[in-house]
């Protein structure tokens, strides 16, 4: 088997290298496409740290992205989830063994430590962790404290002192139905935020996102900063049980979604779906339906491991090994993206600004 995929490596990778390089379709507002640093430079620091996200500033991201999630006393902190255990060193702690439980999230089980469990106080006391050791290693493992959202806008007023174009904040509300029924709604605390640190109006430096739908209908009757619906390829919104995003994408799905968002979030694979042994299939008419309907398009997520590009960009057999991700974004660009969420803006801002000169 190694030697069958080694040689159909071999076959693949001189050709996907010598092809002329596609012609982009226009973006919806004719500006470059821009790079969102997925839980900040994520690649190389443990996510959703204030390291992540300052290692992801200088290597040029357009944006920083934080999940948010709510404390026991409703602080807005930036995890992935509100379960814990995967990306922090809760486990260790002994004071905190009796906080484990089983919550029931967007309608599945999920045993461990969340942080609506904890007060800011306590959750300081932790450090976070790399997610996925096999792949990117520990070495910063235990360095850094779990951010708030206004130690995250505190950066940003800071780094964006004097720059003619301010990196802005991509912030997704986690389980916001969930974090409602638990009486910690998202939004009196996000809006209340961006406000303090000057983020108003639609040219603000700012996008909203959510897997959910009530949320962003609640945020736009309380806005106008610019929001976006994340889609998956398969499922649908966890507080619409009657709603697909499959549906969601069709031409139809995207008028309604215009009518409260100013983009999509979705999974790549509904841009450029994976063939046969992971090659990079025909794009579909997402982005092309998606512009139709005045909306800006913005895939997730782009990584550099061999383990997450598809068969012609890898760069070996080494799952944790670095690939081709430049011709993987090349391909997206093409399309005419918006944007593209990236854990590697070291790779993804020059492969972004390559493509928006074709």
């Amino acid at each position: 088997m190694r030697r069958w995929r080694a040689a159909l490596l071999a076959l693949l990778l001189p050709a996907a290298c010598s092809a002329e390089p596609m012609a982009a379709e226009p973006t919806l507002d004719g500006k470059p496409p821009i790079v969102i640093a997925h839980r900040g430079a994520s690649g190389e620091r443990p996510e959703h740290t204030l390291a992540s996200y300052e290692l992801a500033i200088e290597q040029g991201a357009d944006f920083i992205e934080p999940d948010l999630v709510l404390t026991k006393d409703g602080i807005l902190v930036a995890r992935h989830e509100n379960e814990i255990s995967e990306t922090t060193d809760v486990a260790d702690h002994p004071e905190f063994a009796a906080r484990k439980a089983t919550r029931t999230i967007d309608g599945k089980a999920v045993t461990g430590w969340f942080t609506e469990d904890f007060t800011l106080a306590e959750l300081k006391t932790l450090r976070a962790k790399e997610r996925i050791p096999r792949l990117r290693g520990t070495a910063y493992d235990g360095r850094f404290e779990i951010p708030t959202f206004e130690e995250i806008l505190k950066l940003l007023a800071r780094v964006n002192k004097g720059r003619a174009h301010p990196v802005g904040v991509y912030p997704e509300t986690k389980h916001p139905s969930y974090f409602a029924s638990i009486g910690l709604p998202h939004e009196a605390p996000l809006l209340a935020l961006l406000d303090k640190y000057g983020y108003r109006g639609r040219a603000a430096p700012v996008f909203i996102q959510s897997f959910e739908v009530g949320n962003l209908k609640a945020l736009r009757a309380k806005s106008d900063l610019p929001l976006i619906q994340l889609m998956d390829g398969e499922g649908g919104p966890a507080d619409d049980p009657e709603m697909s995003y499959a549906a969601m994408a069709t031409p139809a799905g995207l008028k309604a979604i215009a009518t409260y968002a100013d983009g999509i979030g979705p999974n790549k694979t509904m841009v450029i779906p994976r063939g046969a042994l992971g090659t990079l299939g025909q794009p579909t008419r997402l982005v092309g339906d998606a512009h139709a309907a005045g909306l800006k398009v913005h895939p997730w997520t782009f990584r550099r491991e061999n383990y997450f590009l598809p068969l012609a960009g890898k760069g070996g057999l080494d799952p944790a090994g670095h690939g081709n991700l430049a011709a993987e974004i090349e391909a997206y660009l093409a399309t005419g993206v918006d944007g593209l969420f990236s854990d590697n803006p070291r790779e993804a801002v020059p492969a972004a600004k390559q493509g928006a000169k074709r």
